[in-house]
């Protein structure tokens, strides 16, 4: 069984297709997923997504490049991850690649969403672009290795995973690995630890070859899984296994549906 860490079942493209997403996660042996929160006002739909299939579950949090929403505080956040089928916080982190000014609001949001995994005892859900080092800092500051969680759809640098990896953080990989031009994310692929990886579609983007270009979805993690085998001469049943085993070990609140 393969599991994708990382989806947002709730998006346009996907959420009027239910039914024939599901199908396809199990034709493709994909048997569980987590759906991604990304705003605290669509949070609703997600917690929904995971009540109605005990196959999915769901995150809590506000993406860092959504300025026009809900803010959450502390005592929010930990209401909200207050439910059985809601097993991390996130998706959290910084962006400056869409905020280029680096704006504290970022800063003090990422803060918020690590003391409320410190609090709540369930994993981080991180999001890091064009600003790991500012990501590594607050991750120290806060304490998040006391939480730990996932370096979601990684890009960066070995130098990073490593980073990563030392606070206790598992990284997780998307279908950006498969693409052609990356290739220093496939070095990174082939040098994580197998038992701190992950695999994900952030789905409804970044579908993997050999569906380049198409609306992504869950059922697709296995083109991640094949690529990353491929890459570390592994066959693929030891991927499937490793990475479906990290997903519950990290989301201990999760429980397998096999």
């Amino acid at each position: 069984m393969f599991v994708d860490s990382h989806c947002h079942l709730d998006f346009p493209g996907l959420a009027e297709r239910e039914d024939e997403i599901l199908a396809t996660m199990a034709a493709n042996d994909v048997g569980a997923a987590l759906c991604i929160s990304v705003r605290l006002e669509e949070f609703p739909r997600v917690r929904a997504l995971a009540e109605r299939h005990a196959h999915l579950w769901a995150s809590v949090g506000v993406h860092p490049d959504n300025a026009d929403c809900e803010e959450p505080d502390l005592a929010r956040l930990v209401a909200l991850a207050d439910h059985p089928r809601v097993v991390a916080i996130g998706e959290t982190g910084l962006d400056y690649h869409w905020h280029k000014d680096a704006p504290e609001w970022q800063r003090e949001r990422f803060r918020t969403h690590i003391r409320a995994a410190r609090a709540t005892g369930k994993p981080l859900i991180i999001h890091t672009r064009s600003a790991a080092e500012d990501t590594l800092r607050l991750m120290r500051e806060e304490k998040a290795s006391e939480a730990g969680g996932v370096m979601h759809c990684f890009t960066e640098s070995w130098e990073v995973a490593e980073a990563a990896l030392e606070l206790g953080f598992y990284i997780s990989f998307s279908g950006i690995v498969s693409f052609r031009n990356a290739k220093e994310l496939k070095e990174v692929a082939r040098r994580v630890p197998l038992d701190r990886l992950l695999v994900e579609t952030d789905s409804p983007y970044l579908a993997p070859v050999p569906h380049r270009g198409k609306t992504n979805e869950p059922g697709w993690v296995v083109h991640v899984a094949e690529e990353i085998a491929r890459l570390r001469e592994l066959p693929l049943a030891q991927v499937e296994h490793a990475t479906t085993d990290n997903f519950f070990r990290l989301f201990r609140h999760a429980q397998s549906p096999a």
